[in-house]
């Protein structure tokens, strides 16, 4: 889809539909009035008639003619006081959303005028987000369908603004560039677990290095990895006829003496809970257990394609779990390759145990900041629902950036303790620690156990369980939390 910023008159720009705000009983934005003017009143007509309302994320499309544009979009966009990022997020859902599947092939769009409540808000802010949404709205996925839906007309956007210098593309192009990011992350999290397996994610990986030369990546197989004594995360892959791999990712956009921030994913393919069985309800959604490693690889992706003067470096732990005579049992006693022991009491808390072989294994980057993302508990869902992502850190200054990182990019994360009172939950009779703590703050205790495995770097757990994927009717994976992760990594570059 072709993307523009223009700063002609909106009313002057030939397309198939001009796309304006209107809030709620308040003066309407400028190229809202001079839309209402050049059609000699009409939406004035359409307000005062009640079709047309300020309400929040309302829509109503209005066929025209005699204009360089054939029908008008109204999006209602709130009570100015009101507008907070995310109902400005809501709102421009809502036009995209109606935009998805209509006629019109060239759309105007005029929302960046729109501004929020907040003081921090700017045009290149609404701009960035606008290329965001519309790449993240307009995602399908229909590799799977015998019948193939009808191509989207919708192939261009002309986005007005203030201007079309520098500073707005670059943010309309970092906009673009996350919802493409946050489209990988569905379009991996979305295929069956039949094809994504560990080796095809691996494969994955080097498709997105030979697309973007800046990106060097190293596939690491199970000899290797049993060579380096990362026992526990074969422990997890051992009941499965499908092998392990270890899956690193370089981008060296900084200066070569600049330490890499490191990104961790849990890439869990399948999670059928090995020998401790999950419930066959809603196994399905477990092919989603790799939605940690698929934002590290959206996030890549943006990276890549941005190009900033920084130095990142992911690495995927991916793994299937299943049951079968060679699956690590209960009771298993496994040295990690830190050297301490793990008493595997529950198969299905397998997710740490990948991760804290990985976290041994990043030491070798000499990290500015390790980030590790993983779908790792339902109880971070009991404790958060589906809205905010759960964050602990031994780092305060590393918790407070991505707290405010997902701020600015709505792509919020809340933090739980790491107090030393919750380590007591992990002792085990006959190891050091065991991979479970019990029922009562099981996000916190999985947190914990991985604590044990980053303490010679800054780091920070990501359990995005409630986050990473919709379950219902919009079943899916929603992409996030590339958005945090991209903002988080592009406000370290110069620093």
């Amino acid at each position: 889809m072709n993307v523009t910023l223009s700063s002609k008159l909106p009313t002057s720009i030939k397309a198939d539909c001009l796309v304006v705000a209107v809030p709620d009983q308040e003066d309407w934005p400028v190229s809202t009035t001079q839309a209402d003017e050049a059609l000699g009143g009409l939406l004035s007509q359409l307000q005062k008639e009640g079709d047309i309302s300020g309400k929040l994320a309302s829509t109503l499309l209005v066929p025209v003619t005699g204009q360089p544009w054939n029908r008008v979009l109204v999006v209602g966009t709130g009570v100015d006081r009101d507008r907070s990022a995310a109902s400005y997020r809501k709102a421009l859902s809502a036009a995209v959303g109606q935009l998805r599947d209509g006629s019109s092939k060239h759309v105007v769009l005029t929302l960046a005028e729109t501004a929020t409540n907040s003081s921090a808000d700017t045009e290149a802010d609404r701009v960035s987000l606008i290329g965001r949404i519309l790449e993240d709205q307009l995602y399908r996925f229909t590799q799977f369908k015998s019948e193939k839906a009808p191509s989207r007309k919708l192939n261009k956007v002309t986005v007005t603004a203030s201007g079309s210098g520098k500073g707005l593309k670059d943010a309309l192009e970092t906009g673009l560039a996350t919802g493409r990011g946050m489209n990988l992350t569905k379009d991996l999290g979305n295929t069956p677990p039949n094809i994504c397996h560990p080796t095809w994610l691996a494969e994955q990986a080097e498709k997105l290095s030979k697309e973007h030369k800046v990106v060097k990546t190293e596939i690491l197989d199970e000899k290797q990895m049993k060579k380096l004594g990362m026992n526990t995360l074969l422990s997890v892959s051992a009941g499965s006829a499908q092998p392990a791999r270890l899956i690193i990712m370089e981008y060296r956009g900084g200066k070569s003496d600049e330490k890499p921030h490191v990104l961790v994913g849990k890439g869990i393919t399948f999670d059928s809970g090995g020998i401790s069985l999950k419930p066959g309800e809603g196994m399905d959604e477990m092919k989603y257990d790799m939605g940690g490693a698929a934002s590290v690889f959206g996030t890549m992706q943006t990276i890549a394609e941005l190009q900033p003067a920084i130095n990142v470096v992911a690495v995927v732990a991916a793994a299937e779990n299943m049951p079968s005579g060679t699956a690590t049992r209960p009771g298993d006693i496994i040295t990690s390759m830190s050297g301490q022991t793990v008493e595997i009491l529950n198969t299905d808390a397998e997710g740490r145990l990948v991760l804290c072989d990985t976290l041994t294994y990043v030491k070798r980057f000499d990290p500015a900041t390790v980030v590790d993302l993983a779908t790792l508990t339902g109880a971070c869902v009991m404790a958060l629902g589906h809205h905010a992502t759960g964050l602990f850190s031994n780092d305060e200054g590393l918790a407070e950036r991505l707290l405010a990182a997902g701020e600015r990019a709505g792509d919020r994360a809340w933090r739980l303790p790491l107090w030393d009172e919750y380590q007591a939950q992990l002792d085990s009779n006959f190891a050091d620690m065991q991979n479970i703590g019990g029922r009562p703050a099981g996000a916190i205790t999985a947190a914990c156990f991985l604590s044990r495995f980053a303490k010679d770097y800054p780091w920070a757990h990501l359990d995005i369980a409630g986050t990473a994927w919709h379950s219902g009717k919009a079943k899916g994976s929603s992409g996030r939390p590339v958005p945090l992760l991209v903002d988080y990594l592009l406000s370290n570059v110069g620093k």
